[in-house]
C-alpha cells in the first residue's frame, strides 16, 4: 500500500514523517525534526530508529531499535494516516538502512535523505559496514539527498576544498541515484572560489550547492558567528521535507529551508556546557533562547 492510497479521504493537515534517532538533549534527531515540522506548519510523525544518550557535550551512548520495531512504526503511520513527505536521519546499521530503503521504495511521497554519519561533536552514528547500503539502496530512493562535507567524503572519497570540488562531489553523489543533491558547504574556507559560477565564495559565506546534474542553484547566506549550531543538518533536511509536503518544487523547498535554518542558527542558544542547539522557534514572538522575559 502506498502513502497516497493510505491517505485519509477527508482533508487534514500536511503530514511529514521523520525516520531517525532520538536525541535526548532535544537539539537534533527526532526532536529537532518534529520541532521544525511544527514551526513550518505541518504535522510531524516519527519512526524512531535508535535511542541516544546525548547532550551538549557529545553522544555518551547509542542503542539501535530492532528492524521489526522500525518496520512496525513505519507501517502503523503510513497505512493509517498517510504521509506527504518522508525525511530520514540516523540509520546506524546495514540492516536498518536496508529496511528503511525497502519501505521508502513502496511509499508514494517525496523523500529527503540526510545520510547522517557523525554527530556535531564527531561521534560516529553510522557503522562503516552500512555505507554500501546507503550508497546502493537508500540514496536511490531520495528525491533530495543532503550530505555535509564529511558525509560526502565518507560516501564518495572526495574531500571538498572549493566550490568546484562541490560540483564534483555532487556529481559523485548523484551517480548513486538521488534525483537532487544538496552539498552543504558549511564552513568551506578561504579556498572557496567562484570556479566559473560568477559568484564570490569565501569565508564570509555559508554556501550550499543544489543540483540535479543539469540545473545548478548556489545558495548563499552570511556566515554567522555563533557556535551553537547543534541540529543544523537535521533541521535543514526536515525543513526541506516540510516544504515539499506543502507542494513546493525542490528548488523552492530548499531555498525556503535554507532561509529557515539560517534564522535558526542566528538564534542558536547556549544549553549545557558545550554546543547548544539552533532555535527552531526563532520565528515565534518569544524564541526559546531568549526566555519568557526577553
Amino acid at each position: 500500500m502506498t502513502a497516497s492510497e493510505a491517505a485519509p479521504a477527508h482533508p487534514g493537515p500536511v503530514r511529514v514523517l521523520t525516520v531517525a534517532g532520538s536525541d535526548s538533549g532535544g537539539g537534533a534527531g527526532i526532536q529537532a525534526d518534529l520541532k521544525t515540522m511544527l514551526a513550518l506548519g505541518t504535522h510531524g510523525m516519527s519512526v524512531i530508529t535508535a535511542v541516544t544518550a546525548q547532550n551538549s557535550l557529545g553522544v555518551q551512548g547509542a542503542w539501535e531499535l530492532p528492524v521489526d520495531a522500525v518496520r512496525a512504526q513505519y507501517r502503523s503511520v503510513v497505512d493509517d494516516i498517510g504521509v506527504q513527505a518522508v525525511k530520514t536521519g540516523m540509520l546506524a546499521s546495514p540492516e536498518l538502512v536496508e529496511c528503511v530503503a525497502d519501505l521508502l521504495a513502496g511509499t508514494d511521497a517525496p523523500v529527503v535523505v540526510d545520510p547522517v554519519g557523525v554527530s556535531k561533536h564527531g561521534d560516529s552514528l553510522l557503522a562503516a559496514t552500512a555505507l554500501d547500503a546507503v550508497r546502493t539502496q537508500l540514496l536511490p530512493t531520495a528525491t533530495v539527498a543532503t550530505p555535509n562535507l564529511d558525509e560526502v567524503a565518507q560516501l564518495t572519497g572526495i574531500h571538498v576544498e572549493s566550490e568546484d570540488g562541490m560540483r564534483r562531489a555532487a556529481d559523485a553523489v548523484l551517480a548513486y541515484g538521488p534525483r537532487w543533491v544538496v552539498i552543504k558547504g558549511g564552513h568551506l574556507g578561504h579556498e572557496a572560489s567562484s570556479s566559473g559560477t560568477g559568484l564570490a565564495g569565501g569565508s564570509d559565506e555559508a554556501v550550499d550547492l543544489l543540483t540535479d546534474g543539469a540545473q545548478e542553484h548556489w545558495l548563499r547566506a552570511p556566515r554567522l558567528d555563533n557556535r551553537h549550531t547543534h541540529g543544523t543538518g537535521c533541521t535543514l533536511a526536515s525543513a526541506i521535507a516540510a516544504q515539499l509536503a506543502k507542494g513546493q518544487s525542490v528548488p523552492e523547498a530548499v531555498r525556503a529551508a535554507k532561509e529557515y535554518v539560517t534564522g535558526a542558527i542566528a538564534a542558536g542558544f547556549p544549553l549545557g556546557g558545550g554546543i547548544g542547539p539552533v532555535d527552531h522557534g526563532w520565528r515565534l514572538s518569544t524564541p526559546v533562547g531568549r526566555g519568557a522575559d526577553a
